[in-house]
């Protein structure tokens, strides 16, 4: 069954064992790829064929019954449904590759605004960041989001790359005039544990953040108060 397939278009394989059974769909790769990001609807859209093997390769495919007793229907859309949230989506190589990158350029983001080197308390460089997660092979999972993927690897790169999360408290003061804008900024960046608001109309406040992003903010205020912006580290 795949023999014919490939000869007449590209496909790829989402794959799920459960019970010691194995189930198979043939599926469009970039739109299989869309609907597991949710950028696609319908999983009929996605599908090669509307049936569920148990060995596409061989062309067997899976009965009603065995399909009612492990999915409790054998709708195939039904299904395939539960095949994508369960199984496992086969990526091509440039797909892999794509997505790798992308999860591994997030990642050093991360860690760079939100780690620091203990000695110099600021944050590391992204590619020596890059450069430690090479020398650690540190493995990225296309498919798990880079927030949940980061404290492992920061884990795993400690003994060559020392980093900590300090957090830290800024005092700021922003003149009246530039407050609508800088507001907005500072509580993206952190959280503001206490203002004020001066009779001349300037903010005044403390705002606590990682370390690591100290200086994206005050060069972010710096450029939106045209260097009007005053600061002070309190912790």
């Amino acid at each position: 069954m795949i023999k014919e397939f490939a000869k007449a278009k590209k496909f790829t394989v989402v794959r799920h064992q459960t019970g010691g059974d194995k189930f198979e769909i043939l599926v469009d790769p970039d739109k299989g790829l869309l609907y597991k990001n949710g950028e696609i609807g319908e999983v009929a859209n996605v599908l090669m064929a509307d049936f569920i093997f148990t060995d596409a390769k061989k062309g067997e495919k899976a009965s009603a019954d065995k399909l009612e007793k492990t999915y409790g229907t054998s709708d195939a859309f039904e299904v395939a449904k539960i095949m994508f949230e369960k199984g496992t989506f086969q990526l091509n190589a440039q797909q892999r590759k794509e997505m790798v990158e992308q999860k591994n350029k997030k990642i050093i983001y991360i860690i760079s605004r939100t780690y620091v080197d203990p000695k110099t308390k600021i944050p590391h460089p992204p590619q020596r960041i890059q450069n430690a997660m090479e020398e650690a092979r540190i493995n990225i999972d296309p498919f798990i989001e880079a927030e949940e993927q980061v404290q492992e690897i920061v884990d795993a790169l400690r003994s060559i790359l020392p980093m900590s999360s300090e957090n830290i408290q800024i005092a700021l003061k922003i003149p009246a005039e530039f407050t609508g804008k800088s507001y907005g900024t500072v509580k993206n960046y952190g959280t503001i544990k206490r203002e004020e608001w001066q009779n001349d109309g300037s903010w005044v406040a403390v705002v606590e953040l990682p370390a690591a992003m100290q200086m994206e903010l005050l060069d972010t205020l710096g450029k939106e108060t045209q260097g009007n912006v005053q600061s002070k580290i309190v912790n």
